[in-house]
């Protein structure tokens, strides 16, 4: 009876995800319009900090309670998780187109704030003044968006903008946030109900849970053509990620990390600049480019699988 209900619980917690997704895209679309806002900005910011609910929690709760590991991985994990899994699928699903500014611009900036992240922690601690840091250049880099706005891009749109679409787009973050909370709860409870590990629970169950949000976002928002909401919500997440919620973490209380997590900071480093190499080519991500970054993460998943058995 607990394996049917998980399941039940399971289906619907996708419900959540897809139709709270399409409520997101479509709300944020007619907002940034009336807003002459373009796709990408409007991705790059509210989007992605909506998405990126569930690891906020995940590590202001672990950095709180003094658990620093959880709190970095955390955050480290995601990031590599959205850019290979999420990104790499939805361009193998569907080409994703970029743009000039998403790559030399953002795609930059993450990669060298993911470089400067490895610089604090190659000591294994994150100050509070390196956490002040991070949280400041997120700050200036979300007043650079806003002053510096791009070109709203053409659109082509059903229904104008209206007040309904605020409480839309709330919606839409509360749906799919909540359905990436019910699927991580469910999905743990119905893995040890059939006996896999907490290690395997951890690694596959959990890391696609929280980052469940992203990847129905990105993916609708890719459906329905708008790649500027698809891949600015990937890259803005792993950016918030990084500056905002480790950096309030690491004020909240210095973080101390093991030896071992290094290792995965370099993945990520490794990882952003492929995306970018990814994104310039033809300015867009490619299906076979998609692939190659699924199975990258893949692999990867494989080789922490055996390093822990």
């Amino acid at each position: 009876m607990s394996i049917l209900l998980d399941i039940l619980l399971i289906a619907a917690s996708m419900g959540l995800l897809w139709k709270g997704s399409h409520w997101l895209v479509d709300a944020a679309v007619r907002i940034a319009y009336r807003l002459h806002m373009s796709d990408l900005a409007i991705g790059l910011t509210v989007v992605a900090m909506g998405t990126s609910a569930p690891e906020f929690a995940v590590t202001i709760n672990a950095a709180i309670r003094g658990l620093p590991d959880i709190s970095v991985s955390n955050v480290v994990g995601s990031n590599i998780f959205n850019l290979g899994f999420i990104l790499g699928g939805c361009a193998a699903i569907r080409s994703i187109k970029t743009t000039p500014a998403l790559v030399w611009r953002d795609g930059l900036f993450l990669l060298g704030t993911s470089a400067i992240l490895v610089s604090f922690l190659r000591d294994l601690t994150l100050e509070s003044q390196e956490g002040l840091i991070l949280l400041a250049a997120l700050v200036l880099y979300i007043g650079f968006l806003f002053c510096k706005r791009a070109p709203v891009e053409e659109r082509q749109l059903e229904t104008e903008a209206t007040w309904k679409d605020v409480p839309l787009f709330l919606l839409g973050i509360a749906a799919v946030v909540s359905g990436g909370h019910l699927l991580v709860w469910s999905a743990v409870s119905l893995a040890r109900a059939i006996g896999l590990s907490e290690w395997v629970i951890g690694v596959t169950i959990v890391a696609a849970g929280t980052s469940a949000p992203e990847f129905a976002t990105s993916l609708v928002a890719a459906l329905k053509g708008r790649y500027g909401i698809s891949a600015g919500n990937l890259i803005g997440s792993d950016l918030y990620n990084l500056l905002g919620v480790l950096g309030l973490a690491g004020i909240l209380r210095p973080l101390t990390i093991d030896a071992a997590g290094l290792g995965s900071l370099y993945i990520l480093v490794g990882m952003v600049f492929l995306v970018v190499v990814f994104m310039r080519t033809g300015f867009r991500v490619s299906r076979a480019e998609g692939l190659f970054l699924v199975g990258f993460n893949l692999v990867r998943w494989i080789f922490d699988f055996c390093a822990q058995a």
